[in-house]
């Protein structure tokens, strides 16, 4: 059975739009058919400091894969553009310490999956963090403005609303 499931791109090194394109195109060849993006946003790095902005973008996938299954494709996806991935320390609650945040060739973070509540130690969906960050919830809420988040139970339009981040989020014409 077909689920939703909303992405954030994410990509401060090499040629960031080139990483985004090449993000998708693997998405679309292992996770499943890409149904809505967002317009690209230029946005300075959350949780570090670095001169390099980064380019983010939201996506909207069907997927008859499961949530553990899009977390294996999203890390060979990651791998194949380059990225190095750290090992994590972050919390049940999404706590994670300053280390883990980074400059990189692609993120790819899972934001939703449908509308399911996943807590593990590999996987947590909803992001933990999603509600705290305006570079997320910019490019969430042009593809999906009222979708409800399962665990605060509140629009994407109406967390965007109440966020208190107030890092740059632009909006590139590519």
């Amino acid at each position: 059975m077909q689920q939703s499931v909303f992405l954030l791109l994410g990509s401060n090194r090499g040629d960031r739009e080139q990483n985004l394109l090449k993000s998708c195109a693997g998405i679309k060849r292992s996770i499943g058919d890409i149904l809505k993006t967002s317009p690209v946003y230029e946005t300075e790095p959350w949780g570090f400091t670095d001169s390099i902005p980064f380019y983010n973008q939201a996506l909207e996938v069907g997927t008859s894969l499961s949530p553990e299954e899009v977390l294996h494709e999203i890390h060979r996806i990651e791998s194949e553009l380059g990225r190095v991935r750290e090992l994590r320390g972050c919390e049940p609650e999404g706590s994670c310490s300053s280390e883990t945040y980074s400059s990189r060739t692609i993120d790819i973070d899972i934001l939703f999956y449908s509308s399911r509540i996943l807590f593990t130690d590999e996987l947590m969906i909803p992001h933990p963090r999603l509600h705290e960050r305006r570079f997320t919830l910019l490019p969430l809420n042009e593809i999906a403005p009222d979708f409800v988040h399962p665990v605060y139970r509140r629009a994407v339009s109406e967390l965007l609303r109440n966020c208190t981040d107030t890092g740059e989020v632009n909006r590139v014409s590519l």
